[in-house]
C-alpha cells in the first residue's frame, strides 16, 4: 500500500477476536496484539488507520443469551465493545466507523436469511425461524441505538483527549424509475427510504422516514423521547456511503411483481435492465450465474 501511495486504510475489528464472550468474558490479548501490529505498521508507513468497529460478526454467546440484535441488551454489549476499542487503539486511531452497512445486514440476516443468524419467513425466505415482517426493523432499531451508545461514549470520554472523529457507513443503493410513470416515481421514493434514510433519518432527524411508517405501521419500532434525545445529541462527524450499483425500480403496489429480496418491503422490485439494455456497463456477469437476486453485490464484493 505504501508503494502505491495509499495514505489511509480502512479495516474492521472482529468483535469475536477482541471479546469472544462479549462483556461476559475477558479481553483476548492475542486479538489485541494482532490489531496493534496492523495499526503500528500502518502508522510506521505514514498510512492512517480507519477502523470499523462492527462488520457483521457478534460473539455467539450474545446470540445464545438474548438473541443478538433482536434484543435491546445488545446496546450494552456494543457500547462495551466500542469502549474497549477506544481504550486500546484510540491513541493512534483517529477515524472510527461504528457500524458497516447495518441496513444491508438487517435485511440479509433477518429478512432474507442469507447471513447469520439466518432468520426469515415467507414470502422472503423459508428459514427455520424468524419473521421477515418485523425482525429486520427490530434489529435495525437496536443497531441505530447501539451506534448512538458508542458515539455517546466516544464524545463524552475519549474524543477530546484522543482528537478523533466518529461516523457510520451505510450501503447506498441508488434507484431510477423503470417507467416514466407516477407509480414508478413513487416506488423510487419508497425504495430510497427503505435504504439509506432507514438508518440516517433516525440518527440525524430522530425519526424513521414517513414512507416506511406508512407501509410498515406498527411493525416499525418507535423511538422514545429519551432515545430521540440521545440520537439528537450524539450526531455524526461524517457519513460513509458504500455505493456499488444503481437499479431501475418498478412499482409493486399497482403492478404485478415477483418478490424482490432487497426492495420487496418497499413494495417495489429492482431491475438491472430496461427494454433489454443494462443500466450500466457490465462488470461481473460471469460471477452472477445462479446467484439469488439481490445477492449480486455481495458476490461481487467478496470476489474482489
Amino acid at each position: 500500500m505504501h508503494s502505491l501511495g495509499v495514505n489511509s486504510y480502512r479495516f474492521s475489528v472482529a468483535w469475536t477476536r477482541i471479546l469472544p464472550r462479549g462483556r461476559f468474558g475477558d479481553v483476548n490479548l492475542d486479538g489485541v496484539a494482532f490489531y496493534n501490529a496492523i495499526i503500528d505498521a500502518l502508522i510506521q508507513k505514514g498510512i492512517q488507520p480507519f477502523v470499523t468497529i462492527f462488520h457483521y460478526d457478534i460473539p455467539y454467546e450474545l446470540e445464545e443469551r438474548y438473541g443478538g440484535w433482536l434484543s435491546p441488551e445488545i446496546q450494552k454489549d456494543f457500547g462495551y465493545f466500542a469502549e474497549v476499542c477506544f481504550k486500546l487503539f484510540g491513541d493512534r486511531v483517529k477515524l472510527w466507523v461504528t457500524l458497516n452497512q447495518p441496513n444491508i445486514l438487517a435485511k440479509f440476516a433477518y429478512m432474507d436469511g442469507w447471513f447469520p443468524p439466518a432468520r426469515c419467513s415467507k414470502p422472503f425466505g423459508n428459514c427455520a425461524f424468524g419473521n421477515s415482517s418485523i425482525e429486520p426493523y427490530i434489529a435495525g432499531h437496536n443497531m441505530i441505538l447501539s451506534h448512538a451508545t458508542a458515539v455517546s461514549i466516544y464524545r463524552n470520554k475519549y474524543q477530546e483527549k484522543q482528537g478523533g472523529y466518529i461516523g457510520i457507513s451505510v450501503g447506498a443503493r441508488w434507484y431510477e424509475p423503470l417507467r416514466n410513470t407516477t407509480i414508478d416515481l413513487l416506488a423510487v421514493e419508497r425504495a430510497i427510504s427503505f435504504n439509506v434514510p432507514w438508518f440516517l433519518d433516525p440518527i440525524i432527524l430522530g425519526a424513521y422516514p414517513p414512507e416506511m411508517r406508512k407501509i410498515l405501521g406498527p411493525n416499525l419500532p418507535e423511538f422514545t423521547l429519551k432515545q430521540r434525545k440521545k440520537l439528537r445529541v450524539t450526531k455524526l462527524d461524517f457519513i460513509g456511503l458504500n455505493h456499488y450499483s444503481t437499479w431501475y425500480v418498478k412499482d409493486c403496489i399497482f403492478s404485478s411483481c415477483e418478490m424482490d429480496p432487497m426492495d420487496g418491503d418497499a413494495r417495489a422490485v429492482s431491475l438491472v435492465e430496461r427494454d433489454g439494455v443494462l443500466i450500466g456497463k457490465e462488470t461481473g456477469a460471469p460471477f452472477f450465474n445462479d446467484v439469488p437476486r439481490g445477492m449480486e453485490e455481495v458476490v461481487m464484493y467478496y470476489k474482489q
